[in-house]
């Protein structure tokens, strides 16, 4: 461990040092220097308290996440700047050989440092710095509605505009601010949907988390319910626990505590929603995820009584469990509703134009609505948010899902 984190040390100054030939090279003010030094070794110095001083036992703590929030605000931005002047080193050493070997020079001698390139480094460098620092005081409850109408062939005809609003990704251990999540709550409510679901991942690591926060979760409410799964960080996988019976009953606190909000909690469970004599399938599966997480769910126990003619909904809060499993099952779930990918916090979007973010290399399904063999995944941005405590491009996210009839044609 200590190895580790003298390498870790070592290639932070290693770059940081770099990284200032640059500012240096742009501005000889001494103050400015100390203040972009000290910046560099107060940082470093709150990273290393948190991770190695302050008890993890419970995972990510508001006041962690907001230093490795700085971290990345100060350390990624060097990692451009550092990018740009190593391919400026590189013309330099370059023109200098050739300019020896050319007899242009007696000795061999590298051009200084152009005053140009490095301001165009410190500009590049400010775009990531500016944005991870307005991700975390603005982003991350810049709350947005997206709204998507989906036709389905067989689709009950009193169910013909039928509404879903979807949360996902609570993460009610990381959020700092009541007003804003009473904000995104009230922001629920006014969609006035038929029904409310929420897929998983009610906080980061334990149930006291939620506890600051029911009063105003039990506030959402529909006239058919809101009905909820459970996603990978709410079986308590990332904390330490003193006893197996001490997890387990941290587990039993969050399903009871989202009873006692109202919520329906789906355990690889089905509910039939009923409207003029028509029917619907709402379905819901423990988590199941691809690449080590948890494999709680099970669609053959979620489905008892379920019949392959019913529409169905299903709730499922990673879509890897779409692509790997629901997508060619052949009790047709016309449409899934997941989570789990945050669309990483962090990306570009602009509608019409680009999505993009890295998750996109990870996740197949990361961000809106996806479409194969006639059957719908709509992956939630997430209400919340964890490790890094903002958002950047990638807003939270209520979504509201209107179903419609599609039009037969003679």
């Amino acid at each position: 461990m200590i190895l580790r984190w003298i390498l870790f040390i070592s290639i932070y100054i290693a770059i940081d040092i770099y990284a200032f030939q640059a500012f240096r090279t742009f501005t000889k003010n001494k103050w400015l220097s100390i203040a972009y030094i000290g910046v560099s070794v107060l940082v470093l110095i709150a990273l290393i308290y948190q991770l190695t001083s302050v008890d993890s036992s419970r995972g990510m703590t508001p006041v962690r996440m907001y230093t490795f929030g700085l971290f990345l605000a100060v350390f990624l931005p060097k990692i451009i700047l550092i990018g740009i002047m190593f391919t400026e080193d590189v013309v330099r050493f370059v023109v200098g050989g050739v300019s020896r070997i050319g007899g242009f020079t007696e000795s061999f001698h590298i051009p200084s440092r152009r005053k140009f390139v490095s301001a165009v480094g410190l500009g590049l460098a400010a775009i990531p710095f500016s944005s991870l620092l307005y991700g975390m005081y603005r982003g991350k409850y810049n709350y947005q509605v997206k709204s998507y109408t989906l036709e389905f062939d067989d689709l009950p005809a009193a169910f013909d505009g039928y509404r879903i609003t979807q949360i996902s990704d609570v993460h009610s251990g990381s959020f700092d601010n009541r007003e804003k999540v009473a904000y995104g709550i009230d922001l629920v409510n006014e969609q006035k949907s038929d029904l409310v679901v929420f897929t998983g991942d009610l906080v980061n690591n334990v149930t006291d988390e939620m506890k600051p926060w029911k009063d105003l979760f039990s506030q959402i409410k529909a006239s058919d319910g809101v009905y909820s799964v459970l996603g990978n960080h709410d079986y308590g996988d990332y904390a330490n626990w003193n006893s197996e019976s001490e997890k387990k009953k941290n587990l039993e606190d969050l399903i009871s505590l989202q009873k006692e909000m109202g919520w329906d909690l789906l355990l690889n469970e089905n509910r039939t929603i009923e409207r003029n004599g028509e029917s619907i399938k709402l379905v819901g599966v423990e988590n199941w995820g691809a690449g080590g997480f948890k494999k709680a769910g099970d669609l053959e126990k979620a489905c008892e009584g379920v019949g392959k003619k019913d529409f169905k909904v299903l709730l499922s809060h990673d879509p890897s469990h779409w692509q790997q499993q629901v997508k060619t099952d052949k009790r047709n779930f016309h449409l899934t509703l997941s989570g789990h990918t945050h669309g990483m916090q962090f990306g570009i979007e602009i509608p019409g134009w680009i999505k993009w973010s890295p998750v996109k290399y990870r996740y197949e399904n990361w961000a809106g609505i996806y479409e194969e063999f006639g059957r719908y995944i709509n992956v939630n941005r997430g209400f919340g948010f964890i490790g890094y405590p903002g958002r950047v491009g990638i807003w939270p996210e209520v979504s509201v899902i209107e179903l419609k009839k599609r039009a037969q044609t003679a």
